[in-house]
């Protein structure tokens, strides 16, 4: 399926949004297309914020989907924090789509423990990085609990260095055990990231939107558009690549901390004039 046939209920529909993105008028065909994406957050965006406060932001920034981490919705919440989380999420209009990134190894019984808390809150994705002795036990946890989990990388000298990398992991497992791409670490470690999605086509199950430029002897993120990320062509490719309509799309912006609303704002703009040209 195409992100246009797929993806109708996406985000910035409401009126907050609209007024937050004031500054960054649209013109009616970008508008239009805001709608057939479902874009959210990595939560570790806003990290410089506490919690309702980063809730409160991601909402009135027009996002309906978040993906958490676990400095902000721990993975050994208790009964009573999960269910004021979802309150507070559903209050908001907002919905998770994923988290992480969490670990796996060998221990299944603590495998076992993220599934239980993705179940009670209702995470179809989990975003990770497991090690090669956890593979067992995530076969047969993705079976039980029907919940997803996505591989992240993060750049060179990491275990999930190349797409190929991921891959090499996944084959011959349960096909919920699948990829999270990091498209600003995949930048980093000399991939093409439309090329990436091609290759992790059928297994993709999130997408870390991110973009980096060498700045200073080093790579540093930057406003999506400004480094090496082709915006439109990343949209392009995930319609051909069949992105799924419940997949972990999120935007993930780790520049300036401290106040960064104004530079993600400007990166929803950057999406929102890709989706107008694809």
């Amino acid at each position: 399926m195409s992100l246009s046939a797929t993806h109708r209920r996406g985000f910035l529909r409401t009126s907050a949004a609209l007024a937050c993105a004031a500054a960054f008028p649209w013109t009616r065909s970008a508008q239009a297309a805001a709608g057939d994406l479902n874009l959210g957050i990595q939560m570790f965006s806003l990290r410089g914020y506490k919690v309702d406060e980063a809730m409160q932001h991601a909402a009135d920034l027009g996002f309906k989907f978040v993906e958490f981490y676990g400095g902000m919705f721990p993975i050994d919440s208790d009964a009573a924090a999960i269910a004021g989380m979802k309150k507070k999420l559903a209050d908001l209009g907002l919905t998770i789509s994923a988290h992480g990134v969490n670990g796996f190894g060998g221990d299944a019984a603590a495998n076992r423990k993220v599934f239980e808390f993705a179940k009670a809150v209702g995470i179809p994705t989990i975003t990770c990085d497991p090690s090669p002795e956890a593979f067992k036990s995530l076969d047969e946890l993705v079976k039980e609990f029907d919940i997803r989990v996505a591989i992240h990388n993060h750049g060179p000298k990491s275990r999930y260095n190349k797409a190929i990398d991921v891959l090499k992991a996944i084959e011959g497992h349960d096909e919920r055990i699948g990829a999270c791409a990091d498209l600003g670490h995949y930048i980093r470690s000399g991939e093409k990231p439309t090329e990436v999605i091609r290759l992790l086509k059928g297994r993709l199950y999130g997408v870390h939107l991110k973009d980096f430029k060498e700045m200073q002897d080093k790579t540093t993120g930057v406003i999506l558009g400004r480094g090496h990320l082709d915006v439109p062509a990343v949209f392009a490719a995930l319609e051909q690549a069949g992105f799924p309509e419940n997949g972990a799309l999120s935007l993930e912006y780790e520049e300036n901390p401290e106040n960064p609303l104004n530079d993600i704002r400007e990166c929803i703009q950057v999406a929102q004039d890709a989706m107008a040209k694809a």
